[in-house]
């Protein structure tokens, strides 16, 4: 009998190893199908297969498809989006030609461009913010002022706050603007801009699994004007009245762009309004997300995912109810990293349930504004949030890191500057 296997399209740097694992601990052989597998430490850490395959040509990738085939019993095939989320879309077309479970491709498309995602919602009268669609920076004021500023402004398309940013006034739409419109090498789409009313209020996110809300986390950004998550706590703190309405939101999103398959979660914002959508993402988050809700209610995101998508029944059930918090290590300025300290000492923390470093030391520190920003993070857990909070506090209060800022490149002789100690 042919062994089965889960084809994973592409990697992910922080959710990768969880779908290798769980892959693994339901029997199946993960398989991974990237352009560039080196780019995935962890691939050759645990000596995983791999093919190097253009994931940008449908063609090409049924073709490796078919040959593995050959081989091995193919349970399934999924991916991940990283910043190309049109990569899930890619999975479900694969996915409808060998006639396996996987999310519709045409709902994908639609959701993975923000312009379009937000047309759907608001056909369905889903409470949203005003938006604009702007192609030069013309359009961009003139709708910046037709809203009125502050206002976001961020690519069409695009993931992890890349490029996304508060303009208060002219000057600093004036700055932003040409910068969006140069675009960047990791973006993937020529820049189409989204100028949007800037929602304020507390920050949340729900997830859900097919029709069904597993759960509600709120969330905290860094300083303005840029959009850097400092802290995630899951479950959120709310009364069932405002749980509820994020609930029905939620469902009333996937609906309106047709995700009534597989995993997804929406980003709010709590205003006089009450809940109102920034954005719906057809995927599992990555980052701690998965960590955090099995550490809190015990259900394994990543692995009711796979058996989703290898057509066995899934278990939403919670198993516990428990507080998880995670906090990201962001540092102050740019530089070069000297030394980060702490974290075996944090580790023994009781109720912490992770540290990580994602840098090392003399590592270049080049803030970009959005999730590329966080050096590391501390992830606890325990029966209270404010009991996890005080865990969660003790824990970064022994991580410490020195950044020496660049030298200034216009001074012929620079001083030496003295080094940050957080």
């Amino acid at each position: 009998m042919a062994r089965r296997a889960l084809i994973l399209l592409e990697g992910h740097r922080s959710i990768g190893l969880l779908y290798v694992k769980a892959a693994q601990r339901l029997g199946l052989h993960p398989i991974t199908l990237s352009a560039d597998p080196a780019q995935y430490d962890y691939l050759a850490t645990e000596r995983l297969e791999s093919v190097r395959v253009d994931t940008d040509n449908l063609d090409a990738l049924i073709r490796e498809c078919s040959r593995l085939g050959a081989t091995y019993d193919i349970a399934g095939i999924t991916g991940f989006s990283g910043l190309d989320e049109s990569i899930y879309a890619t999975v479900g077309k694969l996915c409808r030609h060998f006639d396996l479970p996987g999310p519709n491709p045409a709902s994908i498309e639609r959701c993975c461009d923000k312009f379009v995602q937000r047309q759907l919602l608001a056909e369905a009268g889903v409470p949203m913010p005003a938006y604009r669609l702007a192609a030069d920076a013309t359009e961009v004021e003139s709708y910046a002022t037709e809203i009125g500023l502050p206002v976001i402004v961020k690519p069409a398309v695009g993931s992890g706050s890349c490029g996304v940013r508060l303009c208060r006034n002219a000057d600093e739409l004036a700055e932003h603007t040409p910068y969006l419109l140069a675009g960047e090498p990791t973006w993937v789409s020529s820049p189409r801009i989204l100028v949007e009313e800037f929602a304020q209020g507390p920050q949340y996110s729900a997830y859900t699994m097919g029709s069904e809300v597993i759960g509600i986390c709120a969330a905290n950004f860094g300083p303005l004007p840029h959009f850097v998550y400092r802290d995630f706590t899951f479950p959120a703190l709310l009364t069932e009245d405002e749980g509820k309405r994020i609930a029905d939101v939620s469902l009333s999103c996937l609906r309106a762009l047709g995700l009534g398959w597989g995993p997804a979660h929406m980003e709010f914002r709590w205003t006089k309004r009450g809940p109102v959508v920034i954005e719906v993402n057809p995927r599992v988050p990555g980052g701690t997300t998965p960590w955090l809700v099995e550490l809190a209610c015990g259900v394994d995101l990543v692995m009711e995912h796979i058996r989703l998508v290898i057509g066995d029944e899934w278990d939403l059930r919670r198993r516990h109810s428990h507080f998880a918090a995670a906090r990201f290590l962001v540092p102050d300025r740019d530089g070069i990293l000297d030394w980060i300290d702490g974290a075996s000492r944090a580790a023994a923390t009781p109720g912490v349930a992770e540290v990580k470093f994602y840098v090392e030391p003399k590592t270049p520190i080049v803030r970009k504004g959005d999730y590329r920003d966080c050096i590391g993070h501390v992830i606890a857990a325990s029966a209270s949030p404010t009991q996890t909070d005080a865990i969660v506090q003790r824990a970064v209060d022994l991580i410490s890191w020195s950044i020496t800022p660049f030298r200034p490149l216009t001074s012929p002789h620079p001083a030496q500057v003295a080094p940050s100690k957080r």
